[in-house]
């Protein structure tokens, strides 16, 4: 069969090329064309056809996205005529909701292709009024969160598919065959090998992101430099100099995913997002940041309109708070710096920067322990192999209708 996949962001990507691996074992006919990066690529192998690579779909914040409106607008069109053109079995929306659900309006309306979506917009946060156009123009929806069922099914009466969660599929399948020493790790970004710790950076996938998260969390660092190695995951797609500006000869860089460094990480600071989970499935502990424009209209929005208590996946999963979230008006290079001190082992040592309170000894272990909880409510599920097996499934029976 044919499959027209749609993925406009770094981790939708990586979520994709897993799905695409999955419905190959499947489907052993499988072509792909598809909306995606370098993951993706790699997963189609000679079964398909990249049509636009995401770097160049990713816009975050009003500014940004309205003065790339055009090259949207493009894209969209892009998008529209090569999948009318190319006629697929199906189309699969990964995440990326204000472009796919657009693309969604215009296939239901214009032709007879079924719309798969994988990874599910994220409705229960904001934009539920969008729930309409979902329940209108989506054939058939893959959530991979648990709590996303009772909000879909139970709350709007939109049968749903929950098939586990990638992410902690993919964090597994990582440990499982990861096998690299600290030190082999360190010498090859060239950084000297000291028993010094890791205090992981990881300031979000998009270049506004990180120009707005990456200073504080350094300057937040910067106290624990010389007992720490400060070490930033570079996103995939990112261009390495546009990280030069934010650096200080206090941190080191690395290119190979945010895994590997997690994997070394003993805290770790987080724009929210997906990372956050990546996070707390290997163990580290964090702190949530998000700096955000206006941040007292954000935090009255947030206390007001948002239909959620939390902004990370890992307090969203856990149903409490695991994770301490500073965002809006809550993010500052002090704060920043006061959760870290507290997360960290040697948190209550002498070398604590002066002027910030003791640690509460405990919190490193609590949010461990709720680490715990967030991997038990996920369950240990393959969400790409159930989700492609269905899609396999779901197809097979809308081709035996039609004969």
């Amino acid at each position: 069969m044919r499959y027209y996949l749609i993925a406009g962001e770094a981790s939708g990507d990586l979520h994709a090329a897993h799905l695409m691996q999955a419905l190959r074992k499947h489907d052993g006919k499988a072509e792909f064309r598809f909306f995606g990066g370098d993951n993706m690529i790699a997963a189609a192998a000679d079964t398909g056809t990249c049509v636009k690579h995401c770097r160049e779909l990713a816009y975050m914040g009003f500014v940004p996205v309205l003065l790339h409106l055009p090259a949207i607008f493009r894209n969209m069109a892009l998008c529209k005529r090569d999948i009318t053109q190319w006629q697929p079995d199906v189309v699969i929306l990964v995440d990326y909701a204000g472009f796919n659900l657009r693309i969604a309006r215009f296939l239901r309306r214009n032709t007879h292709i079924p719309i798969y979506y994988y990874i599910a917009p994220k409705l229960w946060a904001w934009k539920e009024y969008r729930i309409k156009n979902v329940k209108r123009d989506v054939d058939e929806l893959f959530s991979i969160l648990p709590f996303e069922v009772p909000f879909f099914e139970d709350k709007h009466h939109y049968p749903i598919n929950y098939v586990g969660n990638p992410t902690a599929d993919e964090v597994r399948s990582f440990l499982a065959t990861y096998n690299e020493k600290k030190e082999q790790f360190l010498a090859r970004y060239g950084i000297t090998p000291t028993d010094k710790p890791i205090i992981a950076l990881l300031p979000g996938s998009r270049r506004q992101e990180i120009k707005d998260n990456l200073p504080a969390m350094l300057r937040a660092c910067s106290p624990f430099a010389e007992r720490y190695h400060i070490i930033i995951a570079a996103a995939p797609a990112i261009e390495r100099e546009y990280y030069d500006k934010f650096l200080s000869n206090r941190a080191q860089i690395t290119t190979t995913g945010a895994y590997p460094l997690l994997a070394h990480a003993t805290a770790a600071l987080v724009t929210s997002g997906t990372a956050t989970l990546e996070t707390a499935l290997f163990g580290v502990p964090q702190v949530v940041c998000y700096k955000t424009p206006l941040p007292m209209l954000i935090r009255f929005a947030f206390n007001h309109f948002i239909k959620v208590p939390y902004i990370s996946l890992v307090n969203l999963i856990a149903d409490r708070e695991v994770v301490p979230e500073l965002m809006a008006d809550r993010f500052s290079e002090e704060n920043i710096r006061r959760h870290l001190t507290a997360i960290l082992p040697d948190g209550c040592d002498n070398g604590r920067p002066q002027g910030y309170a003791p640690t509460r000894a405990t919190d490193r272990n609590n949010m461990l322990e709720g680490y715990n909880i967030v991997r038990r409510r996920l369950g240990d599920t393959s969400a790409p192999d159930n989700a492609a097996r269905l899609i396999v499934e779901k197809l097979s029976t809308l081709e035996t209708l039609t004969l």
